[in-house]
C-alpha cells in the first residue's frame, strides 16, 4: 500500500542482509515552502537506487524537514531513508519525530549527532545536542523495544526502525573511530553509511578492521565532484573533507569538468562495490547524473535495484517491478 512500509517489503533491508550490492543516493529538501524540485530529483533515481537519503539540515543551514520530505517521497512511491540529527532537539522533540516517522510509514533510519551550527549560515543560533548519535540509536533501540523512556512499555505500540549510523573511515583517529562504531553497533545501528571517501585502502582497511569483525554492512560515500573550485569548496566548508590535490588538478586539467566529475565518480563506484556491500551517491543539485555514473561503473538497474522494467521519461526512468 502507497505510503507504508513493512520491514520483508524494505529494498535497502533485503539488499543489506542478503547481501547484495546496495545503492542509495541522497536528495537535498528544498529551501523554501515548494518540494517540487527535490521531487524532480528524485524521480530521476527511481529504480536506479534502493533507498533515497533526505539530509536533515547538512552543514547546519535551513531547509524543509527531513521528516517532511521523507513523507512526500513515500507517497510518490520511493524508499526513503530518514536522515535524523540531535543537533536542534531535545530527546522529547526526537522522541516526537521518531513516532510521527514511524506512524507515517518510514522504517530506515539513519542517525546523526549533525554539523556544528558553527559550519552553517546562522552560526548565532542555539544548538540543543542534548543526544549524540550514540544515544539517539539507544532510544531508537529502546523504542523498537516497546519501551517507554519514562516508565514501563508504550501504551500504544513499539516501532520497527531499521537503523543505521555514520562513520568516517578516513578519519585521523583510528583508536576513536573504532571505539565509536563499536559503541554505535551496541546501541542498535545496523549498517554504517561512510562520509565521502576519496581513499580506497582507508575503506579496505575500515571494513577489514573494524566494521567486518563487527558484522556491519557498509555503504561507501561516494561524492560527485562538479570542478576544481567546487571540490576546493568542499575541502574549505565541509566538516571532514579531504579531497585529495590529485583529483583536484584532474578537474582542473579537464576540458570538461563536469563530465570528469562523472567519471571520477564512475571510477570511485567501480573500485567501492569490489570492497564494501554497496555505495551511497551524493550529487547535490546534480542527481540527474547518477545513472550516469551507475552505467559508467557497470551497475545496470537490474543489478543496482532488483527487478526492474523500463519507462519512458526523459530520465530514463526505472521503475520496480512486483
Amino acid at each position: 500500500m502507497m505510503g507504508q512500509l513493512s520491514e520483508d517489503r524494505l529494498l535497502l533491508h533485503q539488499a543489506l542482509t542478503s547481501g547484495h550490492t546496495a545503492i542509495t543516493a541522497e536528495v537535498t529538501p528544498p529551501r523554501g515552502g515548494d518540494p517540487t524540485r527535490t521531487l524532480a530529483a528524485a524521480a530521476c533515481l527511481r529504480g536506479r537506487v534502493h533507498a533515497i537519503n533526505v539530509t536533515d539540515g547538512s552543514r547546519a543551514v535551513m531547509r524543509m524537514s527531513s521528516l517532511a520530505m521523507c513523507k512526500l517521497l513515500l507517497d510518490q512511491g520511493f524508499e526513503p531513508v530518514l536522515q535524523l540529527t540531535c543537533r536542534d532537539r531535545n530527546r522529547i522533540a526526537l522522541q516526537a519525530e521518531l513516532l510521527g516517522a514511524h506512524a507515517l510509514g518510514l522504517r530506515n533510519l539513519l542517525c546523526l549527532t549533525g554539523d556544528p551550527v558553527r559550519a552553517g549560515d546562522q552560526p548565532g543560533a542555539r544548538p540543543v545536542n542534548e543526544l549524540e548519535s550514540v544515544r539517539l540509536l539507544q532510544l531508537v533501540e529502546s523504542l523498537n523495544q516497546g519501551r517507554d523512556p519514562v516508565k514501563g512499555h508504550l501504551p500504544d505500540g513499539g516501532t520497527a526502525f531499521f537503523a543505521g549510523a555514520a562513520a568516517d573511515p578516513q578519519s585521523p583517529s583510528w583508536s576513536g573511530l573504532r571505539s565509536r562504531l563499536r559503541r554505535k553497533q551496541a546501541a542498535g545501528a545496523r549498517f554504517i553509511q561512510t562520509q565521502m571517501v576519496t581513499d580506497g585502502d582507508a575503506l579496505r582497511r575500515f571494513i577489514d578492521e573494524i566494521a567486518g569483525p563487527l558484522g556491519m554492512p557498509v555503504l561507501a560515500g561516494v561524492f560527485l565532484l562538479k570542478s576544481a573550485l567546487n571540490a576546493e569548496f568542499i575541502n574549505r566548508v565541509v566538516p571532514g573533507a579531504n579531497i585529495p590535490q590529485g583529483l583536484i588538478d584532474r578537474l582542473a586539467s579537464a576540458a570538461d569538468p563536469a563530465a570528469e566529475g562523472v567519471r571520477i565518480a564512475a571510477e570511485q563506484v567501480t573500485q567501492y562495490v569490489g570492497i564494501a556491500q554497496g555505495v551511497h551517491l551524493m550529487a547535490i543539485k546534480a542527481e540527474e547524473r547518477i545513472p550516469r555514473i551507475l552505467e559508467l561503473a557497470g551497475l545496470s538497474p537490474s543489478r543496482a535495484a532488483g527487478a526492474v522494467e523500463e519507462v519512458g521519461s526523459p530520465c530514463g526512468l526505472l521503475r520496480p517491478t512486483g
